[in-house]
């Protein structure tokens, strides 16, 4: 991957994460890709998350803890507008 194409992309995932929970930190910028790409396997291959559910449940709960913080994150930035 080219580094200028990385450093775009980046730019991209930083404004994604600033026009969904109103910030675009290190940490919550990692935690909107966790949940994007989450959801979009969900959604795509089902059977395939329904798997690593069942076969990492701890794993499980931390991605209902991340989807949990985004949907919070997003409802607060929704209504400051």
């Amino acid at each position: 991957m080219e580094k200028i194409f990385a450093e775009q992309f980046e730019a991209l995932l930083e404004k994604y994460s600033e026009l969904l929970v109103g910030e675009s930190s290190e940490q919550t910028k990692e935690k909107v890709k966790i949940w994007a790409l989450y959801t979009h396997i969900a959604k795509s291959m089902p059977a395939l998350a329904k798997h690593w559910n069942e076969l990492y449940p701890e794993a499980k709960q931390e991605m209902k803890e991340i989807i949990s913080e985004i949907k919070i994150l997003n409802e607060k930035h929704r209504q400051s507008k």
